[in-house]
């Protein structure tokens, strides 16, 4: 099935495109002291190898807003100033070559001061994100007795602060609407994607730890992305940032959205499974995941089944699959089977038809 996208803006953010027919782009950001500046390259470029897209840095202070020009000079991906509080920070980040400037109009919403950013950015041809979080509303729209629900006080609060950007003629916007549970998010995305043509930067704040952070992540921005709404999305864990990008890829592949090398899938093993397929799997998974930041691997699906109920069915329809029996699998590629292989080569000899 063929997703339907939702039509919106096309935004440059350095040289990545989104929105339009732009592929979904993936986010991250450093969690390092910005000014820390080479900790900060380090990790920026651990994050480029793992297939990160746009990364944005925590400018906190103007010894943050500064570093940005001399981190610019040694990353490839476009660069993100994340600017609360402090409206100036937003102009010394820009001056200092960020390629989009975020706004949390919860604590930055002094109308003068917004605009003196928006002519800035527009000066110098770069986007905004309208970046709102539920845990940060703007304190003139909390609590007013027409809004009927935090989505709906997220959306008014943006199209209200949009309204300022467009005063000033400024049209190079990009908005996320963040709430630390699934339904405020869904709601406020959906209701959003009707009422503007903005691209929407998706994602749920505050998720916690890695393991429940990617499920709430991945049903809220998947149960979006299949409505066709997102044009660039990022996974907030509470752990390294190479696994937001991690995370991101899975579920984008898993929607059939992009791709980024094999897909990997197997049998959740049962009484029936002889070998030790878990261990297998990791292995095989752990070569593929290292692989691919040195060499770029070709879209295709691996089937690693642990017995003679579905195995066979299974890696015959897989580009490459193994089907293992007792001691033995039969290696299959394309549809064919074309030999055995015993079980301590069995990883080795899958990824020599990678090749």
């Amino acid at each position: 099935m063929k997703l339907t996208r939702r039509k919106s803006k096309v935004i440059k953010i350095g040289k990545v495109s989104i929105g339009g027919n732009s592929p979904v782009a993936i986010q991250s950001m450093a969690k390092t002291k910005t000014s820390n500046i080479q900790s900060t390259i380090a990790q920026i470029k651990e994050l480029e190898k793992s297939g990160c897209e746009i990364v944005r840095l925590a400018i906190k202070d103007l010894d943050d807003a500064h570093a940005l020009s001399q981190i610019k000079k040694k990353i490839k991906i476009p660069l993100v100033a994340d600017i609360h509080f402090d409206w100036r920070l937003g102009l010394t980040a820009i001056k200092s070559g960020a390629d989009k400037i975020r706004l949390n109009p919860g604590n930055i919403f002094k109308r003068e001061e917004v605009i003196q950013i928006a002519k800035a950015a527009k000066a110098r041809g770069i986007p905004i994100r309208v970046g709102l979080n539920s845990g940060s509303l703007p304190h003139v729209t909390r609590h007013t007795s027409h809004v009927t629900s935090v989505a709906e006080e997220m959306v008014r609060s943006a199209l209200d602060y949009i309204k300022i950007l467009e005063s000033c003629n400024f049209y190079d916007i990009v908005i996320s609407l963040k709430a630390s549970n699934i339904p405020d998010t869904i709601e406020a995305y959906r209701r959003i994607s009707s009422r503007c043509n903005y691209p929407l930067h998706l994602g749920v704040t505050a998720t916690g730890p890695s393991f429940s952070g990617v499920i709430k992540s991945a049903i809220a921005i998947g149960d979006l992305l299949l409505q066709g709404i997102g044009d660039t999305i990022r996974i907030s864990l509470t752990d390294k940032p190479t696994e937001e990008i991690r995370a991101a890829k899975s579920i984008l592949e898993a929607l059939d959205l992009r791709n980024f090398g094999p897909e990997l899938i197997s049998c959740p093993t049962c009484g029936r499974c002889e070998v030790d397929l878990v261990k297998i799997v990791k292995e095989l998974e752990s070569v593929i995941h290292n692989t691919q930041y040195t060499i770029p691997l070709k879209p295709l699906k691996i089937a690693v089944m642990g017995c003679v109920v579905n195995g066979p069915g299974e890696a015959k329809e897989a580009d490459l699959g193994i089907a293992f029996g007792k001691k033995d699998g039969l290696l299959f590629k394309h549809g064919k089977a074309i030999k055995k292989v015993s079980l301590d080569r069995c990883v080795s000899e899958l990824l020599k038809e990678l090749n």
